[in-house]
């Protein structure tokens, strides 16, 4: 029941909660309802937390609570894979202002299952609190038989992306042009943002160096050949040929943006960032001797996506 103000109680969310993410898992002796969970396991574990604040990397008004659930939940799940590693379970902490209605929260809730489904994860406790705005705070733990580390690229490596980077970046500048245009690219851009496809089957295992694109491709590929003391030489026609290059200059130029803008310095898009020797995903460039990145578009550069401007 809701309190005498029609407020909903914590304890109400609480029990939905239990509900949606209840998990048959062997692994999980204790679950949502206690002061914290439990589960059995040895093997080597990988940990991660990521944060979401309205207004800095979502908006209600342009998603869903299903979409935010399901990009709050991506983003924890691509680093425990950036990692070569797989997740097992989430520890979700949300604070809401208190107008949310069940309904909302239930949406919420039931993205961060579709997505902690898809990558095979559980989840299994968190807290709820009161604040001026929603935040979403996820701490996501996996398991890795050799995790594959930033600093791991050398010299004769190539350098492969799980899928084209720019589309969340396309999907942002459409929201924030109020454009009316539609079509496939349209749909897919906007779908990237919100809620943007991880690639859990991108095959790492040959990788020598891995890492989550979710701050911007030049930020992420310098900070692996700075890790690894080598360069990163970008092959711009390569990823000219990919068949998705099309669909996103068709949309770069309807709204008069840059595409390798998009594609280098776009961010948010959670695509993985690999180097080694014939990988799956796209070939875009190869790892040299030397240092930084090598290569770049014009003006890339200095144009990175950042959180704080």
């Amino acid at each position: 029941m809701a309190d005498r103000s029609g407020a909903l109680t914590e304890s109400q969310v609480i029990a939905r909660l239990r509900e949606i993410f209840a998990s048959s898992d062997p692994r999980i002796e204790v679950g949502i309802g206690d002061d914290a969970a439990v589960v059995v396991g040895a093997k080597r574990q990988v940990m991660t937390t990521d944060m979401a604040v309205e207004g800095v990397h979502f908006r209600t008004e342009w998603s869903t609570g299903f979409e935010i659930g399901r990009k709050v939940t991506a983003a924890n799940a691509a680093d425990i894979l950036a990692m070569g590693g797989v997740p097992d379970y989430l520890l979700v902490a949300v604070s809401l202002t208190g107008s949310e209605t069940m309904e909302w929260i239930s949406d919420l809730a039931h993205g961060i299952k579709f997505e902690a489904d898809l990558a095979g994860a559980h989840v299994i406790g968190g807290d709820i609190s009161r604040a001026d705005q929603v935040v979403i705070s996820i701490a996501a733990i996996g398991t890795a038989e050799k995790p594959i580390l930033r600093s791991g690229a050398k010299p004769g490596d190539g350098i492969y992306l799980s899928s084209l980077t720019g589309w969340s970046a396309a999907g942002l500048a459409l929201l924030k042009s109020n454009s009316q245009s539609t079509g496939g690219p349209v749909e897919k851009a906007l779908k990237e943002f919100k809620s943007p496809t991880i690639d859990y089957g991108f095959d790492a295992t040959l990788a020598s160096s891995l890492c989550d694109v979710s701050d911007a491709l030049v930020i992420q590929a310098a900070q692996m050949a700075e890790s690894a003391e080598v360069a990163f030489k970008f092959d711009l026609s390569k990823i000219e040929k990919t068949p998705e290059f099309a669909e996103l200059e068709t949309l770069a130029n309807e709204l008069g943006a840059d595409i390798w803008q998009w594609i280098f310095a776009g961010g948010e898009d959670h695509v993985l960032l690999a180097t080694g020797l014939d990988l799956s995903g796209i070939l875009v460039g190869e790892v040299i001797a030397g240092s930084g990145i090598q290569n770049l578009p014009l003006g890339v550069e200095t144009s990175a996506w950042r959180h704080f401007n």
